[in-house]
């Protein structure tokens, strides 16, 4: 599966920010302490489980940001679905440069490969349904581009990045602006044609208020797969309906199976574990 990068700029500041944390304000005293200059080495990047792989552009940059004499190689792409003991790369270059750019970049790319194979299983475990997999706003601060495109890697697809990109009316815009009828009524009123709205219920009855005022979307909250079933039925194909609330691998499925659209989860950016990826010394070049 090819994955369209995420652009430098975009990338750039965060990698440089990770690389100042890390070198602190001496730098890497160990390496430089222990390694001679100009002591060159081969070393390699090898899954010890199996797993989907995202985040190479981001070990690629962190090691050209410290030094661009080191060469990377690809073994495979980002969206690469690995088995352990997969070599993913390969860094050759000054051994003090490779050393310092090491942890900067197995952290990301354990990080966003965690996110992609958490992804991953979820679309597995809905295929042959209409759903999609999708994130949420739920991410790491500073981290969102990454994390969503480790989503998109493993094969879901990304909701809202910001608040300026949709109206999305949750449970405490209602609340706030009155109802859901004012609520519809202000939003409309008040964000050009472009933009979608999509409203949050909780019950059936909130549905079919919903469905008279109209909505592009509406999203499920917390609804059993028999009320999201009559849910589905109501709605019959005038917006786009979004399951959301509870939804575990083990459950994804009969979600799905009620007929929504889209099943979106939180915890696929702000919770999977770091897939296992480490960095192995495979031999030197004194020179």
């Amino acid at each position: 599966m090819q994955i369209a990068s995420l652009p430098r700029p975009v990338i750039e500041p965060v990698l440089r920010h990770a690389l100042e944390e890390d070198l602190g304000l001496a730098g890497d005293i160990t390496s430089a302490a222990v390694i001679p200059a100009g002591h060159h080495s081969c070393v390699t990047a090898e899954v010890r489980s199996a797993g989907v792989i995202a985040g190479l552009d981001c070990a690629e940059l962190a090691c050209a940001l410290v030094d661009p004499a080191i060469v990377v190689t690809r073994h495979v792409d980002d969206g690469a679905v690995v088995e352990p003991r997969t070599r993913i790369a390969s860094f050759e270059g000054p051994s003090r440069s490779l050393l310092i750019a090491e942890r900067t970049a197995l952290n990301f790319l354990g990080h966003l490969s965690g996110i992609a194979t958490e992804t991953a299983g979820l679309v597995r475990a809905v295929t042959g349904t209409r759903a999609a997999i999708v994130c949420t706003r739920k991410t790491t601060p500073g981290l969102r581009a990454l994390e969503k495109y480790a989503v998109r890697a493993g094969g879901g697809m990304n909701h809202r990045y910001s608040l300026a990109d949709a109206v999305l009316i949750k449970d405490n815009h209602i609340a706030i602006a009155g109802g859901i009828a004012p609520a519809l009524t202000r939003a409309r009123e008040n964000v050009g044609h472009m933009v979608k709205i999509e409203i949050e219920v909780d019950t059936l009855d909130q549905l079919a208020e919903v469905l008279k005022l109209g909505a592009d979307a509406v999203l499920l909250d917390n609804m059993d797969p028999a009320t999201l079933r009559t849910a589905v039925q109501m709605v019959d194909g005038r917006a786009i309906t979004e399951a959301s609330g509870g939804i575990t691998p083990d459950n994804a499925r009969t979600v799905a199976e009620a007929g929504v659209d889209l099943i979106s989860l939180g915890w696929m950016t702000h919770s999977a574990p770091t897939l296992d990826i480490g960095l192995d010394f495979v031999s030197a070049d004194p020179s």
